[in-house]
């Protein structure tokens, strides 16, 4: 050996990986730095300026209410956003993310009035301004405690400047849109049977309920007929319902022409109370069986009962005597079926949809028997009867805690007394509840503020033939959206707009007497400018009524108090957000919720704008599902199997859960656990690992360009790689399918470059000559994937990203101002990709040889080999002339034979025409780089490595 030999320490003459990129990421600790950075340095005031001039893309936030921390729904919810507007931001365009909070409405009141109540306090003591006042103050309070839980999930977004709908200039343009709504002719004071919310006082939409199970009393009543064929002259038609406090507001019975009646007489009486030995009783057939096998009774069927024969009757109505003593008429009725029940709906237009749907489509009929068509009110606000429900004021179906009253029982009772009630049960079946107070609703009339479905605007359309139109129009991902928000607007009643309660937009309107709506421009501009300077407090202030009417005050026209329902209020956040601020367009061309957004914000935005513009203000709707836990069960504390997203950024970081989401499948409902956690963050790591090693092996890199045709094979196989993936990635993006990129990116760096690429190369990487072209182009190759790589991820893992850019580019300001790179269209080689298909298929049959051999502890490393290839197809062995095999399959040597290996040769299944003999690498092992070969030795100034670490030794120690 020579002295020169003697002083070298190999180890320091290798192009190892040098890096301070950490292989453990400490992502609770990092993340908060970045974030302050973020903030220290304005990043998105930098992203503003540097999309200065390019097309926009909008996506407009969904408003969450003010009213809590966020919870792991608002965290998918905003984490998807959050990607959609930096993939786009880093594509070409201006994608401006301007974030938005629902500040009115019930689940704000509803947090003051627990206040109020906790000290004994009476909310309508209180004058109205300074309860609003309060309900503004606990929204701004959390507005600014879910911005900062939002900026630590790495949302980017004006959270300097947000949309609010509690803003003053917001409170204005809602108004306004009210106005206009008014002033197209479409709103309207009606009395309908809507949800009514006993416990916090008000109307409820369908989106403000969901829906539990409930154990109810149910009955079955009898209605005498009194008029009708002689051959029914004495029976009884008889319902089923579930809500015997609904009675009292009786005005019909319905029936279905399509259904087959019959007229039963009672043979035997085995119960208390009900039908006696002999009385007739009418029932749809399908039904009958089972109706007197609950009334324990025996019967036998005595005709047929047709349609006309129901049509021609009418009823008394079975608590005539209290007080009811008007005629019920039979009504034909497509709701009505004989799946359960008796075959006959009691219609009680006071108590539901269906039920008012039926009295008024048949009031000329009512009216031509000379039965009065007015519905009547049988249960106030407080669920207490009226004077409507006669015999029974007093009564209370429900109580302030949503506790069921004595309404059921007393009109039960009544019943029985009457001998009017045929049976009674219980039964378990799904009922809406508040999903606020989380306490059952109920049905009754009351007079509301609606806006028409179905009434002609000016150019003939209507508001449903209007939105049903922007539906066609629009996109819907996944596509199953379409469908269903069309069935929810084909399918809905009008609009009820009014609610009674306090906090919120107030439908600024007076009316005269008999209702109709003052339309005045003067009065208009007042409300609208008072509003835009004080905020809608303007109409609940003392003289409010006389400072808007101005000239007019001395005329009867009277202040309606209700407020807006606040689906109208969010439905409203395009004209304010996109309209009227520069940075943004309209319309969005994507809003993004959950499913239940059909029936909420999706719905009242479309209604809202189609009622006002004509068509939808979004082109592109994305609905994602929601999250359960690891056994696909719905989360809740009282399980105890709640993730909460502040958890997961404490104990893993805001990037495992960004990756969570963007390779699960968030078009469905997906889960979320401690295993599903770990599981991300396995994967996580490995990417990790992945970028760790490319900034060490990088710390060698000079930045010099080889041209794409001088390249070896290899690095043109990557670079065409890189090339597919960009086209995926940008498809991906565009299509919102991020667990297709997200799973491809983590693939590729596991599959293709940790596990193949990467390790083919180390040996050239870190033992060939500065001068070598293998070296040079591996190091540009890796390079570009370094780039690509972290610029296509970053929309996805923002703080991670960030930590590798600055690592690379200590002077850079931010990843995040970054574009993807642009991906030349000559990288892309088919012909190249199927060869090397074909190399790496053999290559996997030597891998599958030596994993043997290691396993068996014949050889310690794959470089102690120097296996015998035998391949069978001739095709094939042409494919492999000219490659360098053994750097191929990391192994000292390797010999490519033709023809059939020998019998005890190894051999895949899926390789037929190759075998494998494993076999000892010949020589001497390498000091520098390891490999055993024969021409150790032969350099005497470096006796203990082979000629090629020799010549990359003297080519060093010239440089230095």
């Amino acid at each position: 050996m020579t002295d020169t030999a003697e002083k070298i320490d190999y180890s320091k003459t290798l192009y190892l990986p040098e890096t301070d990129f950490p292989m453990r990421a400490g992502l609770p600790q990092k993340e908060p730095e970045l974030v302050k950075r973020w903030q220290e340095m304005n990043l998105y005031k930098k992203l503003r300026a540097s999309a200065a001039g390019r097309e926009k893309f909008v996506l407009h936030d969904g408003p969450p209410y003010a009213n809590g921390n966020i919870h792991i729904g608002h965290a998918l919810n905003k984490i998807l956003k959050d990607v959609i507007t930096r993939s786009f931001q880093m594509r070409g365009y201006d994608s401006n993310y301007v974030p938005g909070w629902d500040c009115h409405g019930l689940p704000i009141e509803w947090k003051i009035e627990e206040k109020y109540r906790e000290k004994g306090k009476n909310k309508d003591e209180v004058p109205v301004n300074e309860f609003r006042q309060e309900c503004r103050d606990f929204a701004a309070g959390w507005i600014k405690i879910q911005s900062e839980e939002f900026k630590r999930l790495g949302i980017t977004g004006d959270f300097d400047n947000p949309y609010l709908t509690m803003n003053f200039h917001a409170e204005s343009r809602i108004a306004g849109e009210l106005l206009k709504i008014a002033r197209s002719g479409q709103l309207y004071r009606g009395s309908k049977p809507i949800m009514w919310s006993v416990v916090e006082r008000t109307a409820l939409a369908e989106a403000e309920v969901e829906y539990a199970d409930v154990e109810s009393d149910m009955i079955w009543v009898k209605f005498p007929v009194v008029e009708g064929p002689a051959a029914l002259a004495d029976a009884f038609v008889v319902i089923w319902t579930t809500t015997p406090w609904t009675i009292p507001g009786n005005r019909a019975v319905s029936y279905s022409s399509r259904v087959s009646y019959g007229l039963y007489e009672v043979t035997e009486a085995a119960n208390d109370f009900g039908p006696r030995p002999g009385e007739k009783l009418i029932f749809a057939d399908k039904l009958a069986e089972e109706s007197f096998a609950k009334a324990k009774l025996q019967y036998k069927r005595l005709r047929d009962v047709t349609a006309d024969d129901l049509a021609a009757i009418t009823c008394a109505h079975p608590l005539a005597s209290l007080g009811y003593d008007f005629k019920v008429p039979l009504l034909d009725g497509d709701h009505v079926t004989d799946d359960a029940g008796t075959g006959f709906v009691h219609t009680a237009p006071s108590h539901g949809r269906e039920d008012f749907d039926a009295w008024t489509t048949h009031s000329r009929l009512i009216e031509a028997r000379g039965i009065s068509t007015r519905i009547p009110f049988p249960v106030d606000d407080a669920g207490f009867y009226t004077a409507d429900a006669p015999g029974f004021e007093g009564g209370r179906v429900m109580d302030d805690n949503g506790k069921k009253g004595n309404a059921n029982e007393i009109v039960t009772k009544a019943l029985i007394e009457t001998n009017t009630l045929f049976a009674r049960g219980r039964l378990k079946h799904s009922y809406p509840h508040s999903w606020r107070s989380k306490k059952p609703v109920i049905f009754r009339n009351t007079p509301q503020w609606f806006v028409y479905m179905d009434k002609d605007f000016a150019d003939g359309s209507t508001l449903r033939s209007r939105a049903l139109k922007a539906i066609d129009d629009t996109r819907f991902v996944p596509g199953a959206g379409q469908n269903r928000l069309r069935a929810m607007i084909e399918q809905r009643p009008d609009w009820v707009l009014s609610r009674q309660r306090a906090w919120g937009v107030p439908i600024c309107i007076f009316v005269d007497e008999e209702g109709q709506i003052l339309q005045d421009d003067g009065v208009d501009a007042r409300i609208l400018e008072a509003f835009e300077k004080e905020g809608a407090d303007a109409w609940f202030a003392e003289g409010a009524r006389e400072r808007f009417l101005g000239e007019k005050a001395n005329e009867p026209w009277k202040q309606i108090m209700d407020i807006l329902d606040v689906w109208f209020d969010s439905g409203s956040t395009h004209t304010f957000t996109l309209e009227d601020r520069p940075d943004l367009k309209w319309p969005a061309d994507v809003y993004l919720e959950g499913s239940d957004q059909h029936r909420g914000w999706f719905h009242s935005s479309l209604l809202e704008s189609a009622a006002t513009r004509g068509r939808a203000p979004y082109n592109a709707v994305i609905t994602h599902g929601f999250t359960m836990d690891e056994k696909g069960e719905k989360m809740s504390k009282s399980k105890g199997n709640v993730v909460a997203p502040q958890d997961v950024m404490k104990d893993a970081g805001a990037d495992i859960l960004r990756l969570w989401v963007m390779t699960t499948d968030y078009w469905e409902d997906q889960r979320l656990g401690k295993a599903i956690i770990q599981t991300n963050v396995d994967a996580y790591r490995k990417l990790r690992n992945t970028i760790r090693w490319m900034l060490g092996t990088l710390a060698h890199d000079k930045g010099e360009v080889i041209a794409y045709a001088d390249m070896p094979e290899l690095e043109q196989l990557m670079l065409h790689r890189l090339a597919e993936l960009d086209e995926l990635a940008r498809e991906s993006y565009d299509a919102f399918d991020f667990k297709r990129i997200a799973r491809a990116l983590i693939d590729f760096a596991n599959v293709e470059l940790s596990a193949f690429y990467f390790d083919v190369r180390k040996d050239a990487l870190y033992c060939d000559a500065p001068s070598s072209l293998r070296r040079r182009s591996s190091l540009a190759v890796i390079r570009m994937i370094f780039d690509c790589m972290v610029t296509w991820l970053a929309p996805m893992l923002p703080f991670t990203t960030e930590e590798a850019w600055l690592s690379r580019n200590p002077t850079a300001v931010s990843v995040h101002l970054e574009q993807f790179p642009a991906v030349p269209a000559e990288w892309k080689n088919e012909i190249l990709a199927e060869k090397w298909k074909k190399i790496r298929a053999v290559r996997s049959v030597v891998t599958g040889a030596l994993e043997i051999e290691r396993k068996d502890k014949r050889i310690g490393s794959s470089l102690e080999a120097a296996p015998v290839v035998y391949i069978a197809d001739p095709e094939l062995l042409k494919v492999l002339e000219g490659q360098d095999f053994a750097e191929i399959c990391i192994t000292s040597d390797i010999t490519i034979r033709g023809g059939e290996g020998p019998a005890n040769a190894f051999r895949q299944d899926d390789a037929a025409k190759v075998s494998v003999v494993p076999k000892l690498a010949e020589g001497r092992k390498c000091a520098r780089s390891w490999r055993i070969t024969t021409d150790v030795g032969s350099d005497p100034e470096y006796p203990d490595v082979s000629a090629r670490d020799a010549a990359a030794l003297r080519e060093l120690m010239a440089i230095n």
